[in-house]
């Protein structure tokens, strides 16, 4: 598949003007101006659009609770134990969920999706795409994070059942001992392997998780929005040697350089929301802009369902509308996410070798006015005029 004669925000090199995209066996295999333009039979004429990569909601939770449902549709939160690191989203994921279809159509492909934040120890985030019918063929990365939560909602949610966490502390100390015990699990693992008389420990499935949190293999993803959890989610890290990525991080503005200081990303969000709670309290649509310039990574997300994952993009806008770099804005939803995610090699921007994943816009893609007239999804034709 060729697609032609179109301006290209490749996300990573720059916009080549009047270029194309060459597609095959579903990977991109050669961008660049129209002068090098080379033949294909299957050939798409795209003048005056302008060819984005695939959006990426970095933190979300589709598919986790299904849309126009209740109890039966919500496997977002197992509120029975504060600590569930064995919990896998890759086992709560419905892909036939009528939002998956609305995030192709919005120009949205990839996403990382899983728990919610009722327990200090959540469970695994997933990365995938949101095209296919079976969760297995979907995945990107599994597990790409373990999701951690700070703050208001695990006590909250624990208070009311009379039990801890009841406060910040708590809250602390349980995700503490849980590190603490993948670490000792993890050693006992290699002393079994280096000697031969010393006994495996007794399965430990929660530990087992966590040892991937431990030794770097996954990133741990802190849902913190006030800055004093912000801190807390940075200290834990510190103790740990963690992977830290701060995941809303709403307060961040207020202490953007010292956040930058620790070169730990932020994703931000959700952007279109009221103040509902008091830990959003002191939400601004700026937030993303100072980071950012403030020289944190920063990606933007909808927090789906609290945001409808469509209006990913239109979150995108309005931290342009409140200071941010137009073009940082549109990485945000593309190259950053990828590179903060680890999957710079396959999503988020134009160049050879990555997943033909590719959103077509005729106007502004942040603009409220905007939807991909073209979307191609793994080298095939999604939404065309």
């Amino acid at each position: 598949m060729l697609l032609y004669n179109a301006d290209i925000f490749t996300a990573c090199s720059g916009t080549i003007k009047n270029g194309y995209v060459l597609i095959k066996n579903g990977k991109i295999i050669d961008v660049g101006p129209m002068a090098f333009c080379p033949k294909d039979s299957e050939s798409y004429d795209l003048s005056g659009l302008t060819v984005y990569p695939g959006f990426i909601d970095a933190h979300c939770h589709l598919g986790m609770w299904e849309d126009g449902l209740s109890f039966e549709g919500d496997d977002g939160n197992e509120d029975t134990d504060p600590a569930t690191p064995h919990l896998r989203a890759v086992d709560a994921v419905n892909p036939g969920d009528y939002c998956f279809k609305e995030a192709v159509m919005a120009g949205v492909t990839a996403v990382v999706t899983g728990p919610g934040s009722a327990n200090p120890v959540a469970g695994q985030m997933v990365a995938m795409k949101t095209y296919g019918d079976r969760v297995d063929d979907m995945i990107i990365k599994e597990p790409a994070a373990m999701k951690f939560a700070l703050g208001e909602n695990p006590k909250n949610t624990y208070h009311g059942k009379d039990e801890s966490p009841a406060t910040r502390m708590a809250t602390a100390a349980i995700i503490r001992e849980q590190l603490k015990k993948a670490q000792r699990y993890q050693r006992d693992l290699l002393a079994a392997e280096e000697d031969e008389d010393v006994d495996e420990p007794e399965i430990d499935v929660k530990s087992e998780a966590l040892v991937l949190a431990v030794d770097g293999s996954i990133q741990s993803h802190f849902h913190a929005h006030r800055s004093d959890d912000i801190f807390t989610a940075i200290r834990l890290s510190k103790e740990y040697g963690l992977d830290l990525v701060l995941i809303h991080c709403t307060e961040g503005y207020m202490n953007a350089d010292k956040i930058a200081a620790e070169k730990i990303p932020a994703v931000v969000g959700p952007l279109i929301c009221t103040r509902s709670k008091p830990e959003l309290s002191n939400e601004r649509d700026e937030n993303a802009a100072v980071l950012r310039k403030a020289g944190v990574e920063v990606a933007i997300c909808t927090d789906h369902p609290e945001v409808p994952i469509q209006y990913l993009a239109l979150s995108a806008g309005i931290a342009v509308r409140a200071g941010m770099d137009h073009d940082d804005a549109i990485k945000a939803i593309t190259s950053v996410p990828a590179k903060i995610l680890g999957l710079s090699d396959r999503i988020g921007s134009i160049a050879p070798g990555r997943d033909a994943d590719i959103a077509v816009f005729k106007g502004d893609p942040l603009s409220v006015y905007e939807m991909p007239v073209w979307v191609i999804t793994g080298g095939k034709i999604a939404k065309r005029p």
